[in-house]
C-alpha cells in the first residue's frame, strides 16, 4: 500500500529542529561545560596534590625526626601549616564549584527531561495530526470517487432525459395524428351514421305506407264481405276516438266479447288480425284501475302517476341503504345496502312484501341493475367485484372481479350478453358474460361514479366533473361534457335521446344527445345532493324527474315546465340516497342513509 505523502518529511524536519535548537541553546551551557571540566582539572589536581601532600606529610615527618636533634623544627611547622591553610582553601573552593555544578546539572538534567517531556507530547500530536490527515486524504479519495460516479450517472441521466426527450417529440406526434385521424374517422361514422339512420327513416316510412295501404285494403275488403252476427253476442264497439289515439284505451276499459249461450261462427281471420294490428294487440294487456294490475311491458308505459302519498314505509336493510331498482314489470323490487345483501320486494296493493335476498357479496352493495328480460340482477360493491345472480333460483351465478377500487356502478349493454362496469380505480372494464373475461379495460382519468348505455356508447359521470361519452368499439372518449360539480347520477329517458345528469352543485342538467348540448337546467329551493352516488331518475315517459335531497326530501320535477311538481318531506329521516320509478309509471320508491325505504303513488 502506497506511504502517506506525509511520512517521507517529518523524520528530516525534526531532525532540522534539533539542530537548531542545539545551536540556540549550546551558548547557554558553554560556561557549564567550561566550569565542569574545570572541575575535572581542579579534581585531578587535588588528587595529585593530595598525594603529594601525603608525600610532603610523609617526608616532613622524617625531616622532623631527623631535625628533632637539629633545631629548624618551628619554621619548618610553620610553612607546614601555611601549606595546609592553603590546600583547605583550595579543596573548599573546590568543592563548592562542585555543589554549584551539580546543582547546575541537576536543573539542566530536569531541564532535559521537561523538554524530553514536550518533544514526545509533540510527537504525540505530530501523529494524531498525520492520522487525521491519512483519514481526511482517505475521505477526500472516497469524495473525489463518489463524484467521478455521480458525474457518470449524471452524464448517463442527462443521455437518458435527451433519449426520452426524443421518443418524447416521437409520441407526441404520432399522437397528434392519431388525435387526427380519430377525428377524422369519427367524423366519417357520424356521417355514415347519419346516412344509415336517413336511410333507415326513409325504408320505415315506405315499410309504413305498405302497411296502411294494404291494412286499408283488408280492411275495404272486409267491409264488403256481410258478417254473420248472432243476437244474443255481446260485442262492446269501441269509440271512434280510439282510432284516433293511435290505439290507446280509455283506462279502465278494454276490447272483449262477451261470449253467448250459443255457438256462433267466427269471423274472417283478416279482419281479426287488421283490428289486431290497429290496436296494438292491447286486448291480452288491457288494463284495469288498480295500480297492481296497470303494468306495461318494458319502455311501453301507459300512464306516469307523480306520487303525493307514501304507501309503504319500512325497514329494508341492516344499516344504510344504497341502491334501489324496479324490475322490468314493476312487480318486483330489489335495494341493496351496506349489510352485503341485495334484497327482493313483492310489489302488490301498494306494499312491498318480502321476497328473497341475494348473499354472495363481502362489502356494501352500491349499484342494481336487471337485465331487459327481469331474469338476472347485475349489483356493483366495494370489494372491487360486481355480481349476476338468476331471480328464478336466487343463485349466484357469475363474480366479476378485476378492478383496484370500489365498483361504483355496473350495466347491462342493450344485447344482455355484455356488461360494462366503472370504479373508484379510474377505470371501465367491458366484460362478456359468455366467456366470463374481461374483453377491454379503459383509463378514465377520474373516478367513475355512474354509467348508463346505449347501443354503441358508454356515457360516465366523473369525480372530475366531466361526463365521457365511449365509443364501445375504440379505448378513448368520443366527447366530454364538462358541469360544475361533481356527477353523482346519469340516467337515460325511454328513448335514449336526453341524458340526465346531477352533480354535487345540486343542479340536474338534461342534454339532447342529438346535439350534444345542454337542454334544460333543474334545481330547486332546498335540494341538496347528499352524497357522491346520489341517484335521480326519469319517469318513464321522460316527462318528470325525481330526485332525494340531503335533507330527507323528495322532489318531482316537470320537464316540460322546468319547475318543482310536487316536494314531499314528511317520511324520511336522512339523506336520500337512491330513487326509482317504476317502469309501469305507478309507483315511485326511495332509499336513505338510514335503513329505510319508501313506496309512493298518487294513491
Amino acid at each position: 500500500m502506497a506511504q502517506p505523502r506525509g511520512a517521507c518529511t517529518w523524520k528530516p524536519h525534526i531532525c532540522e529542529q534539533l539542530k537548531l535548537r542545539d545551536r540556540l541553546q549550546r551558548h547557554g551551557f558553554e560556561e557549564i561545560v567550561h566550569q565542569y571540566n574545570r572541575l575535572l582539572e581542579k579534581s585531578d589536581l587535588q588528587a595529585v596534590l593530595s598525594e603529594r601532600y601525603q608525600a610532603d606529610k610523609y617526608e616532613v615527618a622524617r625531616g622532623h625526626e631527623a631535625t628533632a636533634a637539629g633545631g629548624d623544627a618551628p619554621a619548618l611547622q610553620q610553612e607546614m601549616a601555611d601549606m595546609r591553610i592553603r590546600h583547605q582553601e583550595e579543596l573548599t573552593e573546590l568543592h563548592k564549584k562542585r555543589g554549584e555544578l551539580a546543582q547546575t546539572v541537576i536543573e539542566l538534567n530536569n531541564l532535559i527531561q521537561q523538554k524530553d517531556k514536550e518533544i514526545q507530547s509533540n510527537e504525540a500530536k505530530m501523529q494524531e495530526y498525520q492520522q487525521q490527515m491519512a483519514n481526511l486524504e482517505g475521505d477526500c479519495r472516497d469524495l473525489n470517487n463518489c463524484l467521478q460516479d455521480l458525474e457518470r450517472a449524471n452524464q448517463t441521466l442527462k443521455d437518458e432525459y435527451d433519449a426520452l426527450q426524443i421518443t418524447f417529440s416521437a409520441l407526441e406526434e404520432k399522437l397528434r395524428k392519431t388525435t387526427e385521424d380519430n377525428q377524422e374517422l369519427v367524423s366519417r361514422w357520424m356521417a355514415e351514421k347519419a346516412q344509415e339512420a336517413n336511410r333507415l327513416n326513409a325504408e320505415n316510412e315506405k315499410d309504413s305506407r305498405r302497411r296502411q295501404a294494404k291494412l286499408q285494403k283488408e280492411l275495404a275488403d272486409a267491409a264488403k264481405e256481410p258478417l254473420p252476427v248472432d243476437p244474443d253476442d255481446d260485442i262492446e264497439v269501441l269509440p271512434e276516438d280510439s282510432g284516433k289515439s293511435g290505439g290507446e284505451q280509455p283506462h279502465g276499459r278494454a276490447l272483449g266479447r262477451t261470449p253467448s249461450k250459443k255457438s256462433s261462427q267466427m269471423p274472417p281471420g283478416g279482419l281479426l288480425d287488421s283490428i289486431s294490428n290497429i290496436f296494438g294487440r292491447r286486448g291480452a294487456n288491457s288494463l284495469s284501475a288498480s295500480p297492481e294490475n296497470s303494468e306495461a311491458p318494458s319502455g311501453a308505459c301507459v300512464e306516469v302517476r307523480v306520487p303525493s302519498t307514501a304507501l309503504h314505509v319500512f325497514e329494508a336493510h341492516d344499516g344504510e341503504v344504497n341502491a334501489v331498482r324496479f324490475s322490468p314489470g314493476s312487480r318486483v323490487l330489489a335495494t341493496g345496502g351496506m349489510d352485503r345483501r341485495v334484497k327482493l320486494w313483492e310489489v302488490a296493493s301498494g306494499r312491498c312484501e318480502p321476497k328473497g335476498a341475494l348473499t354472495g357479496s363481502n362489502a356494501g352493495i352500491t349499484s342494481i341493475e336487471f337485465d331487459s328480460a327481469g331474469s338476472y340482477l347485475l349489483a356493483a360493491s366495494n370489494d372491487f367485484a360486481s355480481r349476476i345472480w338468476t331471480l328464478e333460483d336466487y343463485r349466484l351465478r357469475h363474480t366479476l372481479t378485476g378492478h383496484s377500487g370500489k365498483v361504483l356502478s355496473a350495466r347491462f349493454l342493450l344485447d344482455n350478453a355484455r356488461i360494462v362496469s366503472g370504479s373508484y380505480d379510474r377505470t371501465l372494464k367491458l366484460w362478456d358474460l359468455r366467456s366470463k373475461v374481461c374483453m377491454k379495460t379503459v383509463f378514465t382519468g377520474s373516478s367513475c361514479n355512474d354509467i348508463v348505455c346505449t347501443e354503441q356508447c358508454v356515457m360516465s359521470g366523473h369525480f372530475d366533473k366531466k361526463v365521457r361519452f365511449w365509443d364501445i368499439r375504440a379505448e378513448s372518449s368520443v366527447r366530454e361534457l364538462e358541469l360544475l360539480g361533481r356527477v353523482t347520477s346519469l340516467d337515460l329517458n325511454h328513448d335514449r335521446t336526453e341524458l340526465l345528469t346531477c352533480s354535487r352543485d345540486d343542479l340536474l342538467k338534461i342534454v339532447d344527445l342529438r346535439t350534444n348540448a345542454v337542454r334544460q337546467t333543474l334545481s330547486a329551493e332546498g335540494f341538496k345532493c347528499g352524497a357522491d352516488w346520489t341517484r335521480v331518475t326519469f319517469s318513464p315517459d321522460g316527462n318528470f324527474v325525481a330526485g332525494g335531497s340531503a335533507d330527507g326530501a323528495l322532489y318531482v320535477w316537470n320537464v316540460l315546465t322546468g319547475k318543482v311538481d310536487r316536494t314531499l318531506d314528511r317520511n324520511h329521516n336522512s339523506a336520500i340516497n337512491a330513487v326509482s320509478w317504476s317502469p309501469s309509471g305507478v309507483y315511485v320508491s326511495s332509499v336513505e342513509k338510514g335503513s329505510k325505504a319508501i313506496l309512493w303513488s298518487d294513491m
